[in-house]
């Protein structure tokens, strides 16, 4: 099996297996959830003295991650995205965050791809929320390429660091010698009329509008930011000074996630107008992948018509 054709939870299985017997320091903390991440059986069966199961109790998982880096481990520690944010902030900031404890935080099912659990488990601002946390950065994988050397860079990071996983197949975008780089984001696609901005899933949605807009002669440069924080300001400057309109699509509220930042960051450099597609300001409701991103308006097809608009606007 091409590694592509694996689930993105398999790979970063994986991967911290792989992590494990390299180095002693790593270790896996889960908070029941782990046959969902993909972290078990094999992880706690490989290494069942560096396989962690809290139980129900994320906040705890935290805390524990934190006294396990302090003591200089290698924490990676994956539940449900809601429940590694919303339900554990107050214990990242202070115990990760504020003391500067490496700890590898993995949000699973994020956003729209927890489809059939629900509202309750559709977190759509842990973007926003990581991002605004101090120390922290935040980093959305858009493919198994890019989440195996975004999780071997984290291994390596002496930073406290929040990373999304999809959990399903997805269509691969890179290929093995990409390397991961918070610092640099990578513009898929060349244009002059409109600049296309995503990360994580939308990345993905992204490309097929790209593609029906080269069709009408419509010329979108795509950019891709693995890593919403730090921002790679320069990438986006430089494309949107050539096209003059910003598109942004993002699997997250609009409000304060990859949006959020493209906006921050033109206000300040290079004032254009920017069309924001993503949740606008409510909760998630039950269904799949492709009828959810309708729906919430950050399909392919969305992506497309924002760019047209924007393309005939300017």
């Amino acid at each position: 099996m091409n590694l592509h054709e694996k689930e993105l939870r398999a790979v970063y299985t994986d991967t911290i297996i792989e992590l494990m017997t390299e180095n002693s320091n790593v270790v896996c903390l889960e908070a029941d959830l782990g046959k969902s991440s993909g972290t078990v059986p094999r992880v706690w069966e490989a290494f069942p003295d560096r396989f962690f199961d809290v139980g129900v109790a994320e906040a705890n998982m935290m805390s524990i991650s934190a006294g396990l880096a302090n003591e200089g481990m290698v924490p990676f520690c994956a539940t449900f995205t809601p429940f590694a944010t919303r339900r554990a902030y107050d214990q990242i900031t202070i115990s990760i965050a504020y003391a500067e404890n490496p700890v590898k935080i993995v949000g699973t099912a994020p956003g729209v791809t927890t489809a059939k659990n629900g509202a309750t488990h559709m977190c759509f601002q842990d973007l926003a929320i990581m991002r605004a946390m101090p120390n922290m950065r935040v980093y959305c994988p858009a493919d198994v390429y890019e989440l195996r050397s975004m999780v071997r860079y984290m291994a390596a990071s002496k930073k406290p660091e929040y990373m999304q996983l999809i959990r399903e197949v997805k269509p691969p975008i890179f290929d093995d010698s990409y390397e991961f780089d918070p610092h640099q984001a990578r513009v898929l696609d060349q244009g002059s009329d409109v600049t296309v901005v995503t990360t994580g899933l939308t990345t993905i949605f992204a490309r097929e509008a790209v593609a029906i807009l080269k069709q009408e002669n419509i010329h979108a440069e795509h950019i891709h930011y693995p890593s919403v924080k730090p921002f790679d300001v320069d990438t986006l400057l430089e494309s949107v000074k050539k096209t003059k309109a910003v598109v942004t699509a993002e699997n997250q509220s609009v409000i304060g996630g990859l949006g959020g930042a493209v906006c921050e960051v033109l206000a300040e450099h290079y004032p254009v107008k920017v069309k924001r597609l993503g949740v606008q300001d409510r909760f998630g409701e039950v269904g799949d992948v492709a009828y959810l991103a309708e729906t919430l308006g950050f399909n392919a097809q969305d992506i497309a018509r924002a760019c047209r608009e924007m393309q005939a606007a300017k």
